[in-house]
């Protein structure tokens, strides 16, 4: 999860104005470029999906750090190669050729990081867990939280000191040293496949479980595409990869908006890791007493929280709410995130199902970016980008009152 930064908004956000500014891209132009790649690499994802249900998390694992890593060395080439195709080319040709070339990027490295090898790690744990599948996505969680939220201010720190394409060169070289030696040696797709059972003991009786974690029936993949369920959990995860790519990719500027210098903005970003992490934590404890409907449901309202706090953020009290409320949707995003679709519709088929649910968050994410810098170009502010992403997770939290496992209904 920790190699997926590159492919994640926040390993971007501090490379957007660089960029825009190398390439010669306005803010809606490089939006669209993200946009574009990363909706392609969305639509890519379901097929990613069914090939983990047949290689296993293992091989998807290697074979997407191993691109992952060579995605960065082509990115850290972007501006050399535009310079290369574009000698004595008119500025719109130059214009051209970077928002290809920066597109190619994106596609690749959402497909690669943010797609399958995420993808990847959340289904290895889901495969590996059951009882004490929410305390283990709770302390990856942990990590994961504190990394992403720091990601920003780190690479900033990179980039200062070596440049933004040396810095994508050490990034893949870590990457490429690191994580594709880690995913051979420890990762494995299932305990069954090394003669081992699920916690690492004999699972309990099942009359002793919450009845949500009895699973009754393995379901397809259209299948689980024809409930209510999958559908509101889906577009609820979608927001938040909406919301949250939206205001990490356009930070610097939404923060400008507001009167804020850089640091102050992303400085904003360690204490929401903190109140995601401790919401992380709690839903890993909870989680296997009660439904996880009610996780969906204070998560959709951390949302519209989160939003109408940065409608705020020049008062203090909308700075909290843009903290806790982010900070409380991010935590229960990555805990239910891992939890659902096992729990939900068993593990034969978790590839083919979380292909399509990281295809829609995929896409979503593209289309926060771009939904936000048309915002910000035709009416001059974010206002009306934001009041959307008011109502929507204020709909989902309506929907989440319906969202019932379907396991239940399979048990009559």
């Amino acid at each position: 999860m920790l190699f997926s930064i590159p492919g994640q908004t926040m390993g971007f956000s501090v490379f957007t104005e660089i960029l825009m500014e190398d390439l010669g891209l306005s803010r809606v132009a490089l939006s669209a470029a993200y946009f574009v790649g990363t909706v392609c690499s969305g639509l890519t994802l379901p097929l990613m999906g069914r090939l983990y249900d047949r290689w296993g998390g293992r091989k998807m694992a290697v074979f997407a750090t191993l691109v992952t890593a060579l995605v960065l060395f082509y990115l850290a080439s972007v501006g050399r190669i535009q310079d290369a195709v574009t000698v004595g080319a008119s500025g719109a040709v130059e214009v051209g050729v970077g928002f290809a070339l920066i597109g190619l990027g994106f596609y690749l490295i959402r497909l690669s990081a943010q797609g399958v090898l995420t993808m990847s790690c959340r289904n290895v744990v889901g495969k590996w867990f059951d009882q004490k599948r929410g305390l283990a996505l709770s302390l990856s969680g942990v990590i994961v939280s504190f990394a992403f939220s720091a990601a920003p201010r780190f690479l900033d720190i990179l980039i200062e000191r070596y440049g933004y394409e040396v810095a994508w060169i050490i990034l893949g070289i870590l990457t490429l040293c690191l994580m594709m030696p880690v995913a051979w040696i420890v990762f494995r797709d299932s305990p069954e496949a090394c003669d081992m059972v699920m916690d690492g003991e004999i699972p309990e009786d099942t009359e002793q479980k919450n009845p949500d974690m009895i699973i009754h029936h393995e379901f397809t993949r259209d299948e689980a595409l024809r409930t209510f369920s999958f559908w509101a959990y889906s577009l609820s995860f979608s927001f938040f990869s909406f919301f949250s790519t939206a205001f990490t990719f356009h930070i610097v500027s939404l923060g400008g908006e507001f009167g804020f210098a850089k640091d102050d903005i992303l400085s904003l970003f360690i204490p929401m890791a903190g109140v995601s992490v401790s919401v992380s934590l709690f839903c890993g404890w909870i989680n296997a007493r009660t439904r996880l409907k009610w996780i969906l449901l204070g998560m959709n309202l951390g949302g519209v929280m989160g939003a109408v706090g940065l409608l705020n953020l020049d008062a203090s009290m909308g700075r909290v709410a843009y903290v806790v409320g982010n900070g409380l949707c991010g935590g229960a995003f990555l805990c239910l995130l891992g939890l659902v679709w096992p729990r939900f519709y068993g593990r034969k088929w978790l590839g083919s199902i979380n292909g399509v649910n990281m295809s829609l968050i995929v896409v979503a994410s593209g289309i926060g970016p771009l939904f936000f810098g048309l915002a910000k170009q035709y009416s001059g502010s974010y206002f009306p980008a934001l009041v959307f992403s008011v109502a929507l997770p204020a709909i989902l939290a309506i929907a989440s009152f319906f969202a019932d496992n379907p396991q239940r209904k399979q048990s009559v």
